[in-house]
């Protein structure tokens, strides 16, 4: 008996509810709550944010990365990346929101961004990021996928080798976020989640189809 109490109490843990969603901004501060891995906010794109978002996605793939304060200077970097920087306001202004808010959110000066418009996965196995948080939407295209706890062998996690677990359980279980979604990710890094990084990866990518996804890490220290 005393074996199998150490299992039923893993399959408890396990068992336990460890993601939050909200209809606005406020739900990501679910993410300080030790039980919480991932945090989304749910929200459909307006008229005029998804005219921006598709004026640029119409060119070939291109990506920004950038390092500094949440403020004006961010907006001067998209504009000179943007392939229709003429339709870019709503897109910028987005941009800028999420970007302040997780300044706001973990107490940062700087936020570091990456913007990308892919054509095919760029992480297409499942993982978990070594890094204490990340923020993740995607404004066209497919959204990311993430796995329950319950659903997932850790053990299968990092370099694939022989004898070496499937990292997903239950293929039935994979959760994925909608377009314009906005998550919080909490990673191995968070002091006190060093073994509960959320598990996740980038989607399947359709031939033709293109997504325009963006990740903002706050820089800590």
């Amino acid at each position: 008996m005393g074996s199998v109490m150490p299992i039923l109490a893993a399959q408890a843990r396990n068992a336990v509810a460890h993601w939050a969603n909200g209809p606005d901004l406020a739900v990501l501060a679910e993410l300080f709550d030790e039980a919480i891995t991932i945090a989304i906010m749910q929200r459909q794109l307006g008229p005029a944010l998804r005219a921006s978002i598709a004026a640029q996605c119409a060119a070939q793939p291109w990506q920004l990365a950038w390092r500094g304060p949440a403020d004006a200077t961010l907006e001067q970097a998209l504009i000179r990346i943007m392939p229709a920087p003429q339709q870019a306001a709503e897109l910028i202004a987005d941009v800028r929101l999420l970007a302040e808010a997780v300044a706001c959110l973990f107490d940062v000066e700087a936020v570091g961004i990456r913007m990308r418009l892919l054509d095919g996965a760029m992480c297409p196995r499942f993982h978990c990021d070594n890094l204490p948080v990340r923020l993740v939407t995607t404004y066209s295209g497919p959204g990311s996928e993430w796995l329950p706890e319950q659903a997932l062998e850790r053990a299968g996690l990092g370099k694939p080798e022989p004898g070496k677990p499937e990292v997903m359980r239950d293929a039935s279980a994979i959760r994925q976020l909608a377009e314009g979604d906005v998550c919080l990710l909490k990673g191995s890094g968070w002091v006190g989640n060093e073994d509960r990084g959320i598990v996740h990866r980038s989607p399947a990518v359709m031939a033709g189809e293109k997504r325009l996804m963006l990740t903002i890490d706050p820089q800590f220290g």
